[in-house]
């Protein structure tokens, strides 16, 4: 049997990256997946390839009819919720503090603080009637470390790493843990930024003490499978660093931002 044998796990933004590289490992350990993306022919093709332990469910993160619907989904097919992980995450540009529009503010709030929120109150009804949960957040060294040019992302991330161990200390007596992982990977949005900026990609691995920035499914996938299985019972309120040592001396590369 595999870790995660008869759990129930959505995850957020799986159709690429971080998100996919989870929902694969989750489900090689035994559980079912709801594989919630915003795209759907991305979303089709993780769930196709995961085979019948999968469903895809298309989900908006900014829409919390969506995200609420997304988890109804994972009830109403497999009679329950036991891992939530937020993901999902879209869209921004790399811009100086002064240069972030308040649209380029209230997107990412919207996918990266309120979705998580909203996914995490929707589950929270059955995990509490269950007395068994795991919220897994991923979060950002961009935030830890005020990495310059995504001031919508830090301020997200960090917000939500905040509601996360709010509700670790309110929700622990009823059996839900809520933890944090800042990753560092090469995932879809590390190379759509490494795209605009090129200049970033060598100094990237060069200034991580590993010598190398992450593999999703490799590296980060089975930090978030310690964090779902009853191995990880006793840990809540945490973030968890899997990112070879990069949050220990901060960043020592900037964008060029003029």
């Amino acid at each position: 049997m595999g870790q995660l044998e008869d759990r129930v796990a959505v995850v957020t933004g799986a159709g690429a990256g971080i998100g996919a590289g989870i929902a694969k490992v989750f489900a090689a350990e035994g559980a079912r997946v709801i594989v919630a993306e915003r795209n759907a022919e991305d979303g089709r093709a993780v769930a196709a390839e995961i085979g019948d332990a999968a469903r895809f469910v298309p989900t908006d993160v900014r829409d919390k009819s969506q995200v609420e619907a997304m988890v109804a989904a994972a009830v109403d097919t497999w009679g329950t919720i036991d891992i939530l992980v937020n993901n999902a995450w879209g869209g921004g540009r790399i811009s100086r503090v002064e240069a972030k529009s308040p649209e380029q503010m209230a997107h990412g709030m919207d996918v990266g603080f309120y979705g998580p929120l909203w996914a995490m109150l929707a589950a929270h009804p059955t995990m509490k009637a269950n007395g068994y949960g795991r919220i897994i957040n991923m979060c950002s060294l961009n935030g830890v470390n005020a990495h310059m040019g995504t001031l919508e992302y830090n301020t997200a991330k960090e917000a939500l790493r905040a509601a996360t161990r709010t509700a670790a200390r309110e929700w622990a007596p009823t059996g839900i843990t809520a933890n944090v992982i800042c990753p560092a990977a090469k995932s879809k949005s590390f190379f759509q930024v490494m795209g605009e900026h090129p200049e970033l990609l060598a100094a990237a691995d060069a200034s991580n003490p590993m010598g190398r920035i992450g593999d999703v499914e490799t590296d980060i996938a089975p930090v978030a499978l310690f964090l779902a299985s009853e191995g990880s019972r006793y840990v809540t309120g945490n973030t968890l660093f899997a990112d070879g040592g990069g949050h220990i001396n901060g960043s020592s590369w900037a964008p060029d931002l003029d």
